[in-house]
């Protein structure tokens, strides 16, 4: 019973981590960024080209983070902002970007399957321990980053109103920038971390993005903290589901997706979320 609920609090945090960048794209840009998934399977290939060519593991990460920073300013400049306010469009931009990093990602690295090395000594408990701990300090660095810095009360301001915002003298423009590139870290480092759980390959995001996905809806689009919660309950509810028999385990999909639609029957906010109410 631990190790299931160890392994489902592992693959929690995994979802957290991708669905984490969702909501911080949703909350100030109203957009569901389809493409979150690919983007951090591009990044974990672009990793793990340089580890290939003998980088440092440190270096390779750190290089692959500005790298995702300036993909992520360069769709928000050159795709986001030009949309402006239509949400609809800007999503469909989403799911053109998942052929996009698709595509390139098949055209650079090839389609074959690659082990992905280890940050840790290669053991399960090492990989383990090492993606709940990342877990653990993206949350305390987004949460210190929203609480006590200027940008971060700023792309709190604007996911609450974006007219109030400029009002109050924030500069939207700049803080989408920002939201897209801390997406695209988020995105840089789930990629990695299910790279070195499972192995790398051009399809290897799919189910973790729409069980991400999942996990924002469980937990709540309008909350930060949501994903986390949702992502861990996903993970071990799904985990335990699987343990009934053996035949349950190629149900767990469709226990994680139907968690979500009574989910939205009951609580439609989400567990963290909260209801707005227009004043008139």
């Amino acid at each position: 019973m631990e190790g299931l609920i160890i392994n489902g609090i592992i693959y929690g945090c995994l979802y957290a981590l991708s669905a984490m960048g969702l909501v911080l794209i949703f909350k100030v840009c109203q957009v569901v960024n389809f493409a979150q998934g690919e983007m951090a399977m591009f990044f974990a290939f672009i990793i793990f080209t340089f580890l290939n060519m003998k980088f440092h593991y440190g270096i390779a990460i750190i290089l692959t983070i500005i790298i995702s920073v300036l993909i992520g300013l360069i769709i928000e400049r050159a795709i986001m902002r030009p949309i402006g306010g239509a949400h609809l469009s800007a999503m469909i931009a989403t799911l053109g970007l998942i052929m996009i990093f698709n595509g390139m990602a098949g055209f650079l690295f090839g389609t074959e399957e690659h082990r992905f090395p280890s940050i840790t000594d290669g053991t399960t408990i090492g990989n383990q321990a090492m993606i709940i701990g990342i877990t653990v300090v993206f949350m305390l660095i987004l949460f210190c980053f929203f609480k006590f810095t200027k940008t971060g009360l700023g792309v709190r301001a604007v996911s609450q109103d974006h007219f109030t915002s400029r009002l109050m003298g924030v500069s939207v423009k700049r803080v989408t920038s920002i939201t897209w590139a801390l997406a695209a870290v988020l995105a840089c480092v789930t990629g990695m971390l299910v790279a070195s759980q499972t192995t790398l390959t051009i399809t290897m995001m799919q189910e973790i993005h729409l069980k991400a996905f999942c996990s924002a809806v469980l937990g709540g689009f309008n909350s930060f903290l949501g994903p986390v919660v949702g992502g861990v309950i996903l993970g071990v509810s799904e985990n335990l589901f699987g343990s009934i028999s053996v035949s349950f385990i190629k149900w767990k999909s469709v226990f994680s997706f139907g968690l979500i639609i009574i989910m939205l029957i009951i609580k439609p906010n989400g567990i963290m979320g909260t209801k707005y109410r227009k004043k008139v």
